[in-house]
């Protein structure tokens, strides 16, 4: 059993931190942390930037032991609430060594559940707490959530952000009537504009497999997985996360929905392949319930995606759900690690259990 957290409360104080790329502390980002800062307290909470997470690209990538240590401070506090990721980015492993060997911040984890949330490089802290037993959330972060510079929030990510906090009737996911280009300005000039907006004409689609199926949530970014699996982003990756025993093993995945996504760099189907393959080989088709996967930024590969995974999966027996709303696709649901959840395509709905 995960340990669940408890919602944000207003007066609550919510850390943030950058535990992959530190965007959040350069200059070009300052309209979005201003933005979102005062989002937030329009929630009343209190945000609360912890030591190193300002302090730039360059000082936290050569520096990840400082990254660990705000997010073991975030935990250690006993005034933090809740915990917001910055952004994604592609080397929050090197975090690993410093938390997973750290008595203090495992004990503090499993006896002090904070709600988490992200998404896209985060996966991989993601699955790390859920090692540790903690269920996180995949889904709005601090910059581009909350700091996302249109007049408001996208009104299907606003209603997923709440999810987060108490009262919160977030009990079924459908699909967005709208879904929004990304943005290729996102500087303070660009502030107050809106995003390029699509009328959605597919909603979910069920691929294959039967209409109905159920499980327990599991999964992440589709790159971030493949480099967990693979090593070749950075050398060292499997390794360390092979150390840590960070990929789940083939009988933790018996029973659960799979949720998949791909991430802004817009893999070739030729590399979707590859990753699907790497997934295939650590048996997890065989053994999950049933597979979502997210909607393709831009629908870039739309019907390509379909055909991959179609034929890498094989088996037209195992149900799986298409063009769903999360990750790196705008709007985005959240989706708790570990939340039973049944997925009905009669209805066209996920329904939180």
């Amino acid at each position: 059993m995960l340990n669940r957290p408890q919602k944000l409360r207003k007066g609550d104080r919510v850390a943030i931190v950058s535990l992959s790329k530190g965007i959040l502390g350069e200059e070009f980002c300052s309209h979005n942390l201003e933005i979102g800062v005062k989002r937030l307290r329009e929630y009343g909470l209190e945000p609360v930037f912890m030591e190193n997470t300002l302090k730039g690209i360059t000082y936290l990538k050569d520096h990840p032991e400082a990254r660990a240590a705000d997010l073991k401070q975030a935990f250690m506090d006993d005034s933090i609430a809740g915990i917001l990721c910055a952004i994604g980015g592609d080397d929050t492993y090197r975090l690993l060594p410093y938390l997973m060997e750290d008595a203090a911040f495992v004990h503090a984890v499993k006896k002090h559940p904070k709600l988490f949330a992200g998404f896209s490089d985060t996966t991989v802290n993601h699955l790390m707490f859920y090692k540790l037993g903690l269920s996180t959330f995949y889904g709005p972060n601090f910059i581009c959530d909350l700091g996302e510079i249109a007049a408001d929030m996208l009104p299907y990510t606003r209603n997923a952000f709440e999810s987060y906090l108490e009262g919160s009737k977030y009990r079924e996911i459908r699909s967005s009537e709208l879904w929004y280009e990304e943005r290729t300005d996102f500087s303070r000039a660009a502030m107050g504009t809106e995003r390029t907006a699509h009328r959605e004409r597919r909603g979910y689609e069920l691929l294959q497999g039967p209409e109905v199926f159920s499980g327990e949530l599991l999964g992440g970014c589709l790159e971030s997985i493949y480099d967990i699996l693979s090593g070749t982003r950075y050398d060292d990756e499997k390794t360390v996360c092979d150390k840590y025993g960070i990929f789940p093993e083939k009988e933790v995945w018996k029973g659960k929905v799979l949720f998949i996504e791909t991430c802004e760099e817009k893999p070739a189907p030729s590399f979707m392949e590859k990753e699907l393959e790497a997934l295939k080989e650590r048996g997890v088709f065989e053994a999950v319930s049933g597979v979502i996967v997210g909607k393709p930024q831009d629908e870039t590969y739309y019907e390509e995606y379909q055909e991959v995974l179609r034929k890498v999966i094989d088996n037209e027996r195992l149900p799986v759900v298409y063009n769903v709303n999360f990750g790196h696709a705008t709007p985005r649901c959240a989706l708790q690690y570990g939340a039973m959840v049944r997925v009905d395509m009669k209805e066209r709905k996920i329904e939180y259990l």
